[in-house]
């Protein structure tokens, strides 16, 4: 940072302290001091000792995912019991709207100044370096694999940012031929770090108007997410941050199934733990949009095999790297190095991953009147409950439910907001679907 702004320097633990004063500040309710609004943000600040501890590294390694997990835990909790809270008050910031743009703004740019200057990690070059190889029609060396755990979805939306970048990089003929591949890698990867995150930000403000008809509060949600000491912590890190926007964007488009399948379905190629929102969100379907929305599920699942066919060496190949996409390498024991999992009995992770699968299958069940909050509530249950068992790095993956949750704690009663009465007709949602009226009914 210090390149752009003339001996600016702000390292993770003062920006913790900073960042959690002004949350509560601007969110937190000195009116009614007992709120579950208060609890709620008292919880998203706790996350940050967690996080530093492990940055910290060494011994702290284990107490850092321990306190990640306790809070992980509370939040589970939380989400699971947002249905049963039928009293929605209108509780806005103690900032005024243009005050909340300024600061989402003046976030936004500082944010993005800090993924031009930091190196991104290994695992963020895995997606650039095998969509570079699908440009040069290139084919990866023998038992070598650019998936690692995101999924095709990684290298498919990595070609949006891989042709502009090597059309903009003016790169020194005389470098190496391997320096200047680099130099386009980390680009790339900037490029969707900075992308992800802008489409997070739009997509929870797009949310806010649309769905809970407040501007301000889809403002005030994508502020607070900027906000957090996590996001400034993991900026740069898009194998946190995509799978966000994925899901932050199916969301915005749950009144067209078929569009809503095909990013639940792209999202669960770049995090294959998506997958399990399947029954949640065919639950929220099944009176009407089901097929559609299944539809859409199966048609993008299909480009993601057809493409790992097109482009895998042989059928060995094609089977490992399928068998990447569902998670199965997650199984194995040598995974769990850099995980909670590395310090605990791994064979106690097989129980929590059942009832994670229970979990996930019981929403399909419970609520049994699925509305928009449900949806946005028990989506975020999953994304946490995941945090358990996933490796390596299992409970650091706080974008995966960071922005569904934030939506959770600002939404207004959305009970009126079902599928039966708020989808649009046809299969590519061009009519508005209009309800009966109550004498037509009836009729």
């Amino acid at each position: 940072m210090g390149r752009f702004l003339y001996e600016y320097e702000l390292n993770a633990t003062t920006w913790i302290y900073l960042s959690s004063l002004m949350t509560i500040a601007i969110y937190f309710r000195f009116g009614r001091l007992w709120s579950v609004r208060n609890l709620d943000l008292l919880a998203l600040i706790a996350l940050a000792p967690g996080i530093l501890l492990i940055s910290l590294g060494g011994e702290l390694v284990l107490r850092g995912y321990v306190w990640l997990f306790a809070v992980s835990g509370f939040l589970l909790l939380r989400m699971l019991t947002d249905p049963l809270m039928i009293r929605r008050p209108l509780l806005e910031p103690n900032l005024s709207t243009g005050g909340l743009i300024f600061m989402t703004v003046s976030l936004l740019l500082f944010l993005m100044t800090n993924v031009l200057d930091r190196p991104p990690a290994e695992t963020d070059l895995q997606g650039p370096r095998w969509a570079h190889r699908l440009l040069q029609r290139e084919e990866a060396p023998p038992g070598e694999s650019y998936l690692g755990r995101h999924g095709p979805g990684y290298p498919i939306l990595y070609l949006i940012a891989t042709l502009p970048n090597q059309w903009l990089i003016d790169l020194d003929p005389q470098l190496p031929q391997e320096e200047q591949e680099q130099m386009t890698l980390v680009a790339t990867a900037r490029t969707m770090a900075i992308l992800s995150h802008l489409a997070v930000v739009v997509g929870m403000v797009l949310i806010g108007y649309r769905h809970f008809g407040s501007l301000r509060t889809g403002i005030a949600t994508a502020a607070l997410y900027l906000l957090l000491p996590y996001t400034a912590i993991m900026v740069s890190r898009v194998d946190h941050v995509l799978p966000a926007a994925v899901l932050v964007w199916a969301v915005a488009a749950y009144r067209r199934p078929l569009i809503a399948g095909l990013l639940i379905g792209l999202a669960s190629g770049v995090v294959y733990c998506a997958l399990f929102l399947l029954p949640l969100w065919t639950a929220f379907y099944w009176r009407r949009g089901r097929i559609r929305f299944l539809a859409g599920a199966l048609c993008m699942a299909s480009l993601l095999v057809a493409t790992l066919a097109l482009t895998a060496s042989d059928f060995d190949a094609f089977l490992a790297q399928v068998r990447e996409m569902a998670g199965f390498p997650a199984l194995q024991e040598e995974d769990i190095a850099n995980s909670f999992w590395h310090y605990a009995i791994p064979v106690y992770r097989i129980p929590v991953m059942v009832a994670f699968v229970s979990l996930s299958a019981g929403l399909a069940l419970w609520p049994p009147q699925k509305n928009l909050g449900t949806l946005l509530s028990c989506s975020a249950a999953v994304m946490i409950a995941a945090q358990f068992w996933v490796v390596p790095q299992g409970g650091l993956f706080i974008a995966w439910y960071l922005p569904l949750l934030l939506l959770t704690v600002f939404r207004p009663n959305l009970e009126d907001r079902v599928a039966l009465s708020t989808l649009t007709d046809g299969w590519f949602g061009w009519r508005r679907h209009r309800p009966l009226r109550v004498d037509q009914a009836a009729a």
